[in-house]
C-alpha cells in the first residue's frame, strides 16, 4: 500500500522505551477521533534528521497546537533506546513530540515508504514524509523525494497546508 490523501492508516504497533521498559503502542489508539501529525525519516541522529526535521517539528509544536492537532509523531526505523535518546538530547521529548520505533521497519513496508540506501549504510529506513491523519484517515501527506532534504516535510510546511 502506498499512502494517498484520503488513505486510511493502517493497524500498526510501535514501541517507546517508558521507565518502565519497552512499551509497544498501538497506532490505532493514538489516532481515533483525534487529529495528529505524523512524519517519518530516515534515522535518528543522521545528518538532515537530526539538523533539519526534527527541530522544524519542535520549533512548530505549539503552532500546531493552535491549529487543533493533539499530538505530534515522529517514527523511524530505530531501536526504542535511540529513539528516547534522540527525543532527550534534541529536546523532542520536553517539547511533547512522540517520538516512536519501527525497529523492524513493517509500518514503514505497510504504508509504502521503505527505502534503502546501502553505501550510506541505511538498509530498509523510512522515506522523509509528514502527513496529516484525523481519525485515522490522510488529509494532508507531502513526501520530500530526497532523503537528504527536508523541504516538504518540514514542520513550517505542513503549518501551512493546514492553512
Amino acid at each position: 500500500m502506498s499512502l494517498t490523501v484520503g488513505s486510511r492508516i493502517p493497524t500498526a504497533t510501535l514501541r517507546r522505551k517508558t521507565s518502565d521498559g519497552p512499551q509497544d503502542v498501538q497506532l490505532d489508539d493514538l489516532l481515533k477521533g483525534r487529529k495528529v501529525v505524523l512524519f517519518g525519516l530516515p534515522g535518528a541522529f543522521t545528518p538532515t534528521c537530526d539538523s533539519a526535521h526534527l527541530p522544524s517539528f519542535i520549533r512548530t509544536k505549539d503552532a500546531f497546537a493552535g491549529k487543533g492537532v493533539d499530538e505530534i509523531i515522529c517514527v523511524s526505523v530505530n531501536d526504542i533506546h535511540v529513539m528516547a535518546l534522540w527525543g532527550e538530547v534534541s529536546g523532542a521529548t520536553d517539547a511533547g513530540i512522540t517520538l516512536l520505533a519501527d525497529g523492524d521497519a513493517s509500518f514503514t513496508k505497510a504504508i509504502g515508504m521503505e527505502f534503502s540506501k546501502p553505501e550510506a549504510g541505511l538498509i530498509d529506513r523510512c522515506k522523509r514524509f509528514a502527513l496529516v491523519a484525523e481519525d485515522g484517515v490522510v488529509t494532508v501527506l507531502h513526501i520530500d523525494d530526497v532523503p537528504s532534504t527536508c523541504v516538504l516535510t518540514a514542520g513550517e510546511a505542513m503549518l501551512d497546508a493546514l492553512g
